[in-house]
């Protein structure tokens, strides 16, 4: 750490209790109170320093000589700086650090210790110095955190404005270039690096990558000195995935209850060293710092910001916030982490106003950005066989939300119309298939058994007959929740289906036999004649409709059916986003 000495003079001073006294052996004839302290000193060596001392010494001193009593209440640094103060007025040596030079500068300019009052005064001295301590790293992070103690003053001086642009340029440089030091827990990866979440291990311990070397440095300081300096660095054009990363680390350092995820059985939280005021000030100011760019910020830490902004009551405005960030990006979201506890005074468990504000987000800003393709019934086969072209941010909100149906349904208070809304807010054309929304359907049936035939007969308009697969239609032709309307229209739509599928084979047959439709087709033996593929395709026909009759007349549970249909448990629905594979 930088330092200045200055003054040659051995110590000349000692302290009494909460009195400090010359060791001159002249008589004292000036006493300053600063707060709790006093200082017996003498008039001259603090009048050839200060402008603001002498003109208080000569409207204090009497005629008759006798001593005078200042009062220095407001001096900037308090006690621990006016003694420095006067060490350098009685030419005793004293050490400028970047610990101590910014409460020094604003008590000198408070007292007037410029040039005009000796040569070599406290005033440029101190600035002198500052400019050496803005020129390193860790000395300026020091001097910056200094500062709360004087802000005011500080700030009047440019003292403030000045270190947060050199750390900021600093910050945004390579570190290598200028062999500033980097902090202690970046550098190489380590083993667990695979189980980081955004350079945030489960553990609570963060690794910090070689660009991230300022991070730490920077959590220490206060809200409003952080704030500065990050909007500082990012007007200097640094990436807003770093941006993002240092609010990440600063919340989880200062507001305690994001270490925590609040669970519906774990609602008790332990007592933080934060006060909860203090953390949900905190919070408001930190969700007002996120970058606003669509995938910058990850979902999960986001949708954790917003559950913990609730249970701090934060305002309304923060939580809107939150609330468009997440549903910009839903996609991105894992199951388990839009299970957020209803914290309100509603009946649910869990809070679905919220998420359907989210999903409507979402909705609205991909419209928006002109990302809507023209509805259409797709084909199971093709579904199938493309399902990595399907994988389209709508899409995943809709396996999404199927699975949040199906997680939510079994409360018994969720509402008919709550579900419906849920549902009915991703579009139709997101649903290649709606099996997932049958599944959600029949779940919030078998929970809610005494709901009426026409409440029946509405909530199943949610899913669309002719989308659903095979092993759906089975299941949901013996299924005696659902309406008879219902299971009617599953079984005409297989059957339709299935006298299409006849319909293309012998469309494809006629194909082959006429020559004039030959053109670009690979032909097959032309002793194959058209009675041979007729055959053939009854067979098929037949094996498809004995697979039907086997689907229909089993006995197997719906646990068994799901796993087939590849529904997800609970368990592995809940799994990171990171962790799940793409059905096809």
């Amino acid at each position: 750490m930088a330092f200045m000495r200055l003054g040659s003079k051995s110590e000349a001073f000692h302290r009494e209790g909460q009195t400090w006294l010359c060791t001159t052996g002249l008589v004292s004839d000036v006493t300053i109170e600063v707060g709790d302290m006093k200082f017996h000193l003498h008039k001259f060596p603090l009048l050839s320093r200060s402008g603001f001392l002498e003109k208080l010494i000569e409207e204090s001193s009497s005629d008759d000589g006798s001593s005078c009593v200042l009062s220095l209440d407001d001096i900037p640094g308090g006690g621990k700086t006016f003694e420095l103060i006067t060490k350098f007025c009685y030419g005793v040596k004293i050490e400028l650090t970047a610990l101590n030079v910014v409460s020094l500068r604003c008590a000198a300019e408070y007292l007037e210790m410029t040039d005009n009052y000796g040569e070599g005064n406290l005033v440029g001295m101190t600035e002198t110095f500052l400019n050496e301590v803005f020129g390193n790293w860790t000395d300026s992070i020091k001097a910056l955190q200094t500062c709360e103690d004087v802000t005011d003053h500080a700030e009047d001086l440019h003292i403030i404005s000045r270190c947060v642009d050199s750390l900021a340029m600093k910050a945004c440089a390579d570190p290598s270039l200028f062999n500033w030091p980097k902090n202690a827990t970046s550098g190489q990866n380590t083993e667990d690096d695979s189980h980081l979440w955004n350079g945030i291990s489960p553990s609570g311990k963060t690794m910090l990558q070689p660009t991230d070397w300022w991070l730490d440095d920077a959590s220490f300081l206060n809200l409003s000195l952080f704030k500065r300096l990050i909007t500082a660095i990012e007007s200097r054009g640094m990436k807003l995935e770093n941006i993002s990363m240092a609010v990440i680390y600063y919340t989880k350092k200062h507001v305690p209850l994001m270490n925590r995820q609040v669970t519906m059985d774990e609602q008790v939280i332990e007592t933080p060293t934060t006060s909860e005021a203090e953390q949900k000030d905190a919070l408001e100011e930190i969700i007002s710092l996120l970058p606003t760019k669509k995938g910058v910020n990850p979902t999960k830490f986001l949708l954790r910001l917003l559950q913990t902004a609730m249970v701090l009551h934060t305002s309304q405005s923060s939580r809107e916030n939150l609330e468009r960030l997440i549903g910009n990006q839903l996609e991105q979201a894992a199951l388990v982490d839009l299970l957020i506890p209803n914290m309100g005074y509603s009946e649910t468990l869990y809070d679905v106003e919220c998420v359907l504000r989210m999903i409507e987000q979402f909705v609205s800003s991909n419209e928006q950005a002109g990302m809507v393709p023209s509805p259409c019934i797709i084909e199971e086969g093709h579904m199938v066989k493309d399902g990595a072209e399907m994988l389209t941010p709508p899409t995943l909100v809709a396996t999404l939300v199927d699975g949040y149906l199906a997680e939510v349904a079994p409360d018994v208070n969720l509402k008919l119309a709550k579900f419906e809304a849920i549902a009915a807010a991703v579009p139709d054309y997101a649903r290649p298939l709606d099996d997932g929304v049958y599944h959600a359907v029949d779940v919030f049936l078998k929970a809610h058994p005494w709901i009426t035939d026409s409440e029946r007969e509405h909530i199943c308009r949610l899913m669309n007959c002719q989308k659903l697969s095979l092993e759906a239609s089975a299941h949901a032709a013996q299924n005696e929740r659902l309406p008879l309307r219902v299971i009617v229209q599953v079984l005409f739509f297989e059957q339709l289906r299935l006298r299409t599928s006849i319909s293309s084979w012998f469309f494809v047959s006629e194909n082959l036999d006429n020559p004039e439709h030959q053109n670009g087709c690979v032909l097959k033996p032309r002793g194959e004649n058209v009675r041979e593929r007729v055959s053939e395709l009854e067979k098929e026909c037949m094996n498809m409709k004995q697979e039907l009759q086997k689907l229909v007349r089993s006995k197997r549970s719906w646990k068994n059916f799901t796993r087939k249909l590849n529904f997800k448990k609970k368990s592995e629905c809940c799994k990171p986003k990171d962790q799940e594979k793409p059905v096809v």
